[in-house]
């Protein structure tokens, strides 16, 4: 017989404290602290992230641990560049306010990760991805989120870096033809975590309201 876990609900402590690492995570970019991350904390966060359900169980991602200043500075510099053509496509008072915001901590960080996705992971057939390609990338970005929840716990700071052009990030890591990089992030202690996400208090956008988010059995349909 299979050993099946309980499947109680957790008790009331442990219960607020998923949802507390839910709803005080941050997208992190300038209060990193210069003290590394201990090889266990770091293997329970990969641990975390290797745990995340993945269609057909197909496990898509590796990790690539990145330490080496070298290697962090030219993906600051690739940074560097791509966020200076994107705040051109910004117009008036939001590219200034784009050009004011912090979007990195690339070289700040003690490590950055980069999360990929081996689009050839378990052969041309997978189930559950056989009417939907894309369900590989969806299951690592589910790796992702289970990385940075594990690091609000382990009050390890994450925060993703997405500005960059492709074809030059996947340059420097020298990543393989078939795999994607899903998430760069950057890694390290912090002390303090803004009350609400950076970009909410810098009045770039605000959180919508969950209601006006919900359908119920047709698309339009208020919840």
């Amino acid at each position: 017989m299979p050993d099946l876990s309980p499947a109680a609900p957790f008790s009331d402590d442990a219960r607020d404290a998923v949802y507390r690492a839910i709803l005080t995570r941050r997208d992190v970019r300038s209060q990193f602290q210069p003290r590394p991350i201990p090889p266990g904390v770091l293997h329970r966060l990969l641990d975390a992230a290797h745990h995340a359900p993945s269609v057909g169980f197909m496990q898509p991602w590796n990790f690539l641990v990145i330490a080496e200043p070298r290697v962090k500075q030219r993906v600051a510099d690739a940074f560097s560049t791509a966020n200076t053509e994107a705040a051109h496509l910004f117009a008036g008072e939001r590219r200034e306010l784009y050009s004011r915001l912090k979007l990195q901590g690339i070289t700040d960080a003690p490590l950055n990760l980069c999360i990929t996705c081996d689009r050839e992971r378990g052969g041309p057939v997978v189930l559950g991805r056989t009417h939907n390609r894309d369900t590989d990338l969806y299951s690592t970005v589910c790796a992702v989120q289970n990385l940075w929840l594990a690091a609000r716990a382990e009050g390890v700071g994450v925060g993703w870096v997405s500005i960059f052009r492709d074809a030059e990030l996947r340059a420097i890591l020298g990543l393989p033809g078939h795999v994607v990089p899903v998430a760069y992030l950057c890694l390290g202690y912090v002390d303090e975590l803004y009350a609400e996400p950076e970009l909410a208090t810098k009045g770039w956008r605000q959180r919508l309201p969950l209601k006006e988010l919900v359908f119920m059995d047709r698309w339009g349909n208020s919840a």
